[in-house]
């Protein structure tokens, strides 16, 4: 077994709200990556349920599917398994 510091990247698409000058508050993103790095940091990621396969593939899907139920707007998510390696996410349908 061996381990990885992930960096992932998740990148919206929407307009901007013309009073607020956001398309999502900072904060709504924030909340929804604070629930899957509490069950993804300093943990076997081969022990999280639907994650058995942890591959930069199935993480990227994964992720996808968990934050796009609460951010609509999300658009791809990035999966940096090294400095040089990623994977990239657009959901089912692109």
């Amino acid at each position: 077994m061996h381990g990885h510091s992930y960096r992932v990247e998740l990148c919206l698409r929407g307009p901007v709200n013309p009073e607020t000058g956001w398309m999502v508050d900072f904060a709504v993103i924030d909340d929804a990556w604070a629930d899957l790095h509490s069950r993804f940091d300093h943990h076997t990621l081969n022990d999280v349920a639907g994650l058995e396969n942890p591959t930069c593939e199935n993480l990227c899907a994964f992720i996808w599917d968990a934050i796009s139920k609460r951010i609509p707007q999300l658009a791809t998510v990035i999966v940096w398994e090294t400095a040089d390696s990623c994977c990239s996410y657009h959901g089912e349908s692109a």
